[in-house]
């Protein structure tokens, strides 16, 4: 139905331009989850300028995000309890 160059060119104004795939989306006419579809092949060529991960990469890579938002999560409740305890003190 759509050609290959107008998958591309959608999924690179996702990519390139950091616009959300729902924005793009309805300004073309296509679904949103249809675009998602595109973009991820898109991505998974490496059209986007960094190499495809291995599933083992992507797995690590997952793994490292998932303790980096509970560190920063014990990190703001740590700054509160430290704030609590400082307006404690006076």
């Amino acid at each position: 139905m759509f050609s290959p160059e107008f998958r591309e060119e959608a999924a690179r104004e996702v990519v390139e331009n950091s616009k959300s795939i729902v924005s793009v989306a309805k300004s073309l006419g296509v679904s949103a989850t249809t675009l998602s579809n595109w973009v991820k092949a898109y991505r998974a060529k490496g059209a986007d300028g960094e190499p495809s991960l291995e599933l083992a990469d992507r797995a690590r890579l997952r793994e490292a995000e998932r303790e980096l938002r509970e560190l920063r999560q014990k990190v703001a409740f740590l700054e509160e309890v430290a704030t609590y305890f400082a307006s404690e003190q006076r």
